[in-house]
């Protein structure tokens, strides 16, 4: 499973995306910068969490080196703790 964690100052997509993904996929390496920075994620709100899933088509996010897969594990019940260090 791939390491997903908050952008750091200095780091390439700093200011530009929020987190970043790196992992590897049917045996390939992948690194995936994805979250607008200045957005607070309001995923606490039901209805809220509801519309962003089905906009965005979260029962089948699709492969794990695409930023829709990581936004879509975001955005589900799991607090963000436990999925981004």
């Amino acid at each position: 499973m791939a390491n997903v964690r908050r952008i750091k100052k200095g780091e390439p997509g700093f200011g530009r995306k929020k987190f970043v993904a790196k992992g590897t996929y049917k045996g390939k390496p992948y690194t995936v910068r994805f979250g607008d920075p200045d957005m607070e994620i309001r995923r606490d709100d039901p209805e809220r969490r509801k519309n962003f899933r089905s906009r965005h088509n979260c029962d089948d996010p699709g492969p794990p080196n695409k930023a829709r897969y990581w936004s879509c594990r975001l955005w589900s019940k799991k607090p963000v703790s436990e999925i981004a260090d």
